[in-house]
């Protein structure tokens, strides 16, 4: 079911939302060769603790017998690894690498949630564009994501700018309304036909997500249970932020 979010709902996103954003800051301004992803985690987990959130991806139930629940305070999944790479002191970002980080804060019984895909040092020109299509992706996914309009047309405006670039789309994971739970309804595809899909209203509160892989669209599941890998071993790039639907222009609000 499809929540719609009253005022007071509304403030207490924004305010999670404000976090997770604060989080992606800090995070940014520690990215650097020689750090690991571990070290990562832990300024993510402070961030969030010191502005009286908690990391709600921390713990988050596998679901599947014999895999751990999320050890993480945050997703860090670096080149060729598209989603839910697990923090590490064994991982030691290097000069060139890309970093996916993807967190969620929870304050107050509301979550805000927020991805971004970082250089690590200089990246190769390859590696530049693939991140900025897929920033974009985003922002032209939003541009119909108002009152009245279908999901369908949010998801695509992304899949189309994504394949025109001559990039590919992950398929098989995708964005999600948010609220009190990490994952509400609708879920919210990176690709499909425009018009179809629930209408948008005012007060829905949205997580777009576009998850894109430089060469083809196959992905693997690692042992561990969580992290997802390209199957040809080109990079991927994640960019999230969660948005409200108004009765006007959407609102982001893990942007500060």
């Amino acid at each position: 079911m499809v929540t719609i979010k009253s005022k007071h709902e509304i403030e207490k996103m924004r305010e999670a939302c404000r976090i997770a954003s604060l989080t992606q800051k800090a995070i940014e301004e520690a990215i650097r060769p020689g750090i690991s992803t571990w070290e990562l985690d832990k300024i993510a987990e402070n961030t969030m603790r010191k502005n009286g959130a908690i990391p709600a991806e921390k713990g988050y139930p596998s679901g599947v017998k014999g895999v751990i629940d999320f050890p993480g305070s945050i997703c860090a999944s670096v080149n060729d690894e598209v989603i839910h790479g697990i923090p590490s002191k064994k991982v030691i970002l290097k000069e060139g690498d890309i970093i996916s980080i993807d967190l969620v804060a929870y304050k107050d019984g509301f979550n805000g949630d927020c991805a971004r895909t970082y250089a690590v040092g200089k990246i190769s020109e390859e590696n530049q564009k693939l991140m900025e299509i897929t920033k974009q992706a985003f922002f032209e996914g939003i541009k119909y994501a108002k009152k009245g309009n279908r999901l369908g047309d949010i998801s695509h405006s992304i899949g189309d700018f994504i394949k025109k670039n001559g990039f590919s789309v992950v398929k098989e994971f995708q964005g999600h309304g948010i609220g009190r739970q990490m994952h509400e309804d609708p879920g919210i595809p990176n690709y499909g036909k425009a018009g179809k899909g629930i209408r948008l209203e005012a007060g829905m509160t949205l997580a777009i997500e576009p998850m894109v892989i430089y060469g083809s669209d196959g992905i693997l599941q690692l042992d561990d249970g969580w992290t997802i890998i390209t199957e040809d071993g080109s990079n991927a790039a994640h960019y999230e932020n969660t948005i409200l639907i108004t009765e006007n222009e959407p609102e982001i609000l893990t942007i500060l």
